[in-house]
């Protein structure tokens, strides 16, 4: 009798290319890994993993297992989506991926009232960039991602996917409070062409879009600094050492020194929930973005 849980590490192997980005995907150590591997080979009496340098590779054996695993393992979250639906609860573990932002903006309240209304509900949530929560929901690592794209530039989603709006994130630029443009009723992207901008950082989807916006507007941005958090942007900004764009979900308090100006022609992201097709009916994934909604809407008002 093969073991599903060594099948599911074998298929995250499979699907990660390596044992230390599995055990990451599968939030356990290397050594947990290795050993269900070892398991599963003595299980099978075939050896399915061969050293590749420093990695490993599937050998013939592996691929032909770990191709396998992986319908199994979706005919069985298949029949698990089922028979929650069926039984009507949102019961089991909910697992959720969301961007920083988004984790601090709207992730405490919803999990908060997931407790109280569905306390058989095990919702767990890990911070990840909207990328690495797309190829999570893809590979089954995670349930349900929260994930963003901007008003002029969408994120691209595989297909096999369902999404939910869950809210508008309008976006302005900071400045220092001393800045030229600081007492603006609105601004504008181009009125900033000759400022040092922060960044997040390079190879983030922000990021590529801010490069991709102010080009798009004939800027060539001067990149002064790059941070990933808001807070720590906002704290360069109060010394004078930048401007930036600046959402409005998450961002907390705006520390003394830095004014916040909207923008003329309005720059928004659109947040919103995914989760694989064919766990559509799962009633666990409907409350969670039914609480991430209402979170949402109270927030836009």
């Amino acid at each position: 009798m093969l073991n599903m849980e060594r099948l599911r590490t074998l298929s995250a192997v499979a699907r990660h290319g390596s044992v230390r980005a599995a055990a990451e995907g599968l939030h356990v150590t290397t050594s947990a890994v290795s050993q269900q591997l070892a398991k599963l080979e003595r299980e099978t009496g075939q050896q399915l993993l061969v050293k590749n340098g420093r990695g490993v590779r599937l050998t013939d054996a592996g691929r032909l297992l770990a191709g396998h695993a992986a319908r199994i393992l979706s005919q069985v979250e298949l029949a698990e989506a089922e028979l929650e639906a069926h039984r009507g609860q949102a019961v089991g573990e909910l697992r959720m991926g969301a961007f920083p932002t988004a984790a601090r903006g709207l992730f405490p309240d919803a999990l908060a009232a997931l407790i109280v209304d569905h306390p058989q509900l095990r919702a767990r949530l890990w911070e990840m960039e909207p990328g690495d929560s797309v190829r999570a929901v893809v590979r089954g690592d995670i349930d349900l991602g929260v994930v963003l794209d901007w008003y002029n530039r969408p994120l691209s989603l595989p297909e096999g996917l369902a999404k939910a709006p869950l809210l508008d994130d309008p976006a302005d630029v900071a400045m220092p409070s001393d800045h030229r443009l600081a007492g603006r009723r609105t601004v504008e992207l181009e009125d900033f062409a000759d400022d040092a901008w922060i960044s997040w950082p390079q190879g983030e989807f922000c990021h590529d879009w801010l490069m991709f916006t102010l080009r798009s507007k004939g800027i060539e941005p001067r990149i002064a600094h790059m941070a990933e958090e808001h807070g720590t942007q906002l704290a360069l900004i109060a010394r004078g050492l930048g401007v930036a764009v600046a959402p409005r979900l998450g961002r907390g308090p705006v520390p003394e020194g830095v004014s916040v100006v909207p923008v003329r022609h309005p720059m928004r992201r659109h947040v919103y929930a995914i989760w694989r097709a064919d766990a559509d009916r799962r009633p666990s994934i409907r409350a969670a973005v039914g609480a991430l909604r209402e979170v949402g809407r109270a927030l836009e008002v």
